[in-house]
């Protein structure tokens, strides 16, 4: 494979992911909004603009480097996180679990109206090459983050269910889950975990 036919590759790639990393932060952001944390807003991260949530790394270098290394095979980034306070919000303890929900579930929502929206264009090449990679890129992106490794949305889920004292050991290890998710990507665990529910869920939204 040329490096020219890679680099196209990538930037159409690299399309739909960033629509998809932009629907999940923009949720996380609405949904602390709606609980009572104005700070999303006020930092301009209420928004479904992506410029408002791209990191450098997380969303282009570490996407491109991966798409390259694997020959065009995996594509994979990180928006910029959207600020979070806590103590702002009504019920922390409850209200973290939602906020960690929302960019999951947004992502979730986002694949489930593509796939209505594909039942009723017309199935040319293009709508399908298009529609088939938005719900790909929303469901892994979705699945991925529910693991519940800190940083990830999964963690979050669970320190609002945990005792605050359990809660407060086990966000502890934020620093060291880059790391973490590496060694169970190396180990090929996440192939086991993620890629199955991604195969399932795409058999249910996939119209043919």
């Amino acid at each position: 494979m040329s490096i020219f036919f890679l680099l196209a590759s990538f930037v159409i790639s690299f399309g739909f992911l960033l629509v998809a990393m932009t629907v999940h932060e923009f949720a996380h952001g609405y949904a602390a909004y709606r609980l009572g944390d104005n700070t999303a807003r006020f930092s301009g991260r209420l928004s479904l603009n992506p410029f408002a949530h791209i990191d450098p790394i997380g969303t282009f270098l570490l996407p491109l480097v991966l798409f390259l290394a694997s020959q065009g095979q995996i594509i994979f980034g990180a928006a910029k996180p959207v600020p979070i306070n806590y103590w702002a919000l009504r019920n922390p303890k409850r209200d973290v679990i939602w906020i960690g929900l929302s960019g999951p579930l947004a992502n979730f929502i986002l694949a489930v109206i593509v796939s209505i929206l594909w039942r009723v264009l017309p199935h040319i090449e293009l709508v399908n090459f298009v529609c088939s990679n938005l719900i790909l890129i929303n469901l892994v992106l979705g699945i991925f983050n529910l693991i519940p490794v800190p940083p990830l949305d999964g963690s979050r889920i669970v320190m609002g269910l945990l005792p605050p004292a359990v809660a407060e050991r086990y966000a502890a290890i934020e620093p060291f889950g880059f790391f973490i998710v590496m060694v169970l990507w190396g180990i090929g665990l996440l192939n086991i975990i993620v890629w199955p529910l991604v195969v399932f869920t795409l058999r249910l939204l996939i119209p043919f």
